[in-house]
């Protein structure tokens, strides 16, 4: 008793594989038999009813119109995005052109992060001297070698690639000061074109306005765009 189940069903999925495998060899089936096509009922994906084959392949075609609408959508607006960075770049790299002097290049970093890519949060942390005019601001902040701190991006500075997201509180501190507690998403820019490396940090008070997710590309150009500036004598 307990095997006429199991025959039954091996030889309907043998007659299954069957089917599907002469209409896979004769794809003209329904077209000399059309009057199929009418009487075929398959399970509706969202509801309970059933429908007919050609109203569930209109459903599947609307289904697969609709998704690549959305992705036609989305490249747009990833492309459209792209060329608002890239024209912000543009008119970065055109003011730091204009400064001849390093302390003249920091007033140009503060103001266009502020100005171009309305980020009102940073700091510029250098291992060497920035020059005169520069000591004042509170953008640029001079670190010794030895600062336990600062040494705590070493890893970061060493892979010599923008890291977007958190840090750890002690550095949330140690970056930001009293604005720390305000600050929900950081960009983290080594500057490792410089001698000894730098780094530069963005904040934002927005959690997602510098998450792990976001590409990198763009704070790497303006990461050599700000090294470069500030390597002038």
């Amino acid at each position: 008793m307990s095997s006429n189940p199991a025959t039954s069903l091996r030889v309907n999925s043998e007659e299954e594989q069957g089917v599907a495998q002469y209409l896979q060899q004769h794809p003209d089936f329904f077209e000399r038999h059309a009057g199929l096509l009418t009487r075929l009922r398959l399970h509706h994906p969202r509801n309970n009813t059933t429908v007919s084959l050609i109203e569930r392949q209109v459903d599947v075609l609307r289904e697969k119109h609709g998704a690549l609408e959305q992705k036609l959508a989305e490249f747009v607006r990833v492309a459209r995005a792209n060329d608002a960075l890239a024209d912000k770049i543009q008119q970065f790299t055109l003011r730091l052109l204009r400064t001849t002097t390093r302390a003249g290049a920091i007033a140009v970093i503060e103001s266009g992060l502020r100005e171009i890519f309305d980020t009102f949060h940073g700091v510029l942390l250098l291992q060497q001297d920035p020059g005169p005019g520069a000591t004042g601001s509170q953008f640029v902040r001079v670190v010794r070698q030895d600062d336990a701190l600062f040494r705590s991006f070493d890893n970061l500075l060493a892979s010599g690639k923008p890291r977007c997201g958190q840090v750890r509180d002690s550095q949330r501190e140690y970056l930001f000061g009293a604005d720390a507690a305000s600050i929900a998403s950081v960009a983290l820019v080594p500057l490792t074109d410089l001698v000894p490396a730098g780094l530069l940090v963005l904040g934002s008070l927005e959690p997602d306005r510098f998450h792990p997710g976001m590409s990198t590309e763009f704070l790497s150009r303006m990461g050599g765009l700000i090294a470069a500036a500030l390597a002038r004598d």
